[in-house]
């Protein structure tokens, strides 16, 4: 370990995915990549929320059944999610017969999952384990904005959050995709209390870890094929770039953001997307088929979170927000 960043010598290998996303996120570049494409946002169930925790539970199996495994192979699911008490993840653990980790870093979560599945294959605790997370516009909406029913005018700033789940199968040996280390994000806070602007709240946090992850490695930007932020969108994406260019690094050609890229036009969704299922859907299906075909290298995905909540903002708090990264290479 060294600074922020802990160096996996047995590398850990991502072995498969598994991706289920809405149609508005299937309209765009993800569409032909997804293991399941939904034509409707409810997955045939009555709530948002069944629908989220049932797009999650179908991306968890879908990991599982990807890698050629059965689920009883499987030592642990760490899962996590938006809701309150992290119910998507939680409910869907409660159809599996294997232990689970219920994680929580917001939009974060995925790389969190992920750093936490390589340490503990790692280490050798665990063989195989499935790291998953999950969003969906719908429930998110209403648990830190406003009720849907209310059909508020969305600002400028504002970003989409998105519909869909992604899960990976870790494993201690079986594919040439390693995790090769992992850069724990320090909380920062620039004093953004906008609720609707989530790029510039967490752009800082990703600039902090980016920039701590190459310090703490000895590497030049140049080194990744992509660095992936989570779901900065289009406004934080240029922030995040401002930010490392005023320390003298310069990532504008190899940069790009889950949540500028997801939708088909970005202009009609404002900033792009956001959400659990943001990171979780771009990398495990679009970013995770380059790999596999050997069309990218090395990626540093440093997924975003920013860490409010509805009584927070309501009492006009700042927002928190951190970012983990996880470098992930051809070995």
């Amino acid at each position: 370990m060294k600074g922020q960043t802990v160096f996996f010598e047995n590398k850990p290998r991502i072995i498969a995915t598994g991706t289920v996303a809405g149609p508005k996120e299937c309209a765009g570049v993800v569409g032909k990549f997804v293991d399941k494409a939904l034509a409707e946002d409810t997955f045939g169930e009555s709530t948002y929320e069944k629908a989220e925790c049932k797009m999650l539970t179908y991306a968890i199996r879908r990991a599982i059944e990807n890698a050629g495994a059965k689920e009883e192979e499987v030592d642990l699911l760490i899962s996590g999610d938006l809701l309150n008490q992290i119910i998507s993840a939680s409910f869907a653990a409660r159809d599996f017969d294997f232990p689970f980790l219920g994680v929580y870093s917001a939009c974060s979560t995925l790389s969190e999952s992920f750093a936490l599945a390589a340490a503990l294959i790692n280490a050798g605790y665990y063989k195989k384990i499935v790291a998953a997370t999950g969003s969906h516009f719908s429930s998110a909406e209403r648990q830190y904005r406003y009720p849907l029913e209310l059909g508020n005018t969305r600002p400028p700033q504002a970003q989409w959050t998105v519909t869909g789940a992604g899960g990976a199968f870790i494993a201690s040996e079986g594919s040439r995709l390693a995790i090769t280390s992992a850069t724990l994000g320090k909380v920062v806070d620039y004093g953004i209390t906008d609720v609707n602007n989530m790029g510039a709240a967490m752009a800082p946090a990703a600039a902090d870890t980016v920039l701590g992850h190459l310090r703490d490695t000895g590497r030049e930007a140049d080194y990744y094929d992509l660095i992936i932020t989570g779901d900065l969108g289009a406004l934080g994406s240029r922030i995040l770039k401002d930010l490392t260019w005023e320390k003298g690094v310069d990532i504008q050609k190899n940069h790009v953001d889950c949540g500028e890229i997801v939708y088909n036009v970005i202009e009609d969704e404002f900033q792009g997307g956001s959400g659990a299922g943001c990171s979780a859907v771009v990398f495990n299906s679009y970013i995770f088929d380059k790999l596999r075909r050997g069309e990218l290298k090395r990626v540093l995905l440093a997924a975003t979170g920013a860490l409010l909540s509805t009584v927070s903002s309501g009492q006009g708090e700042s927002i928190p927000c951190i970012s983990h990264a996880v470098s992930i290479e051809v070995v």
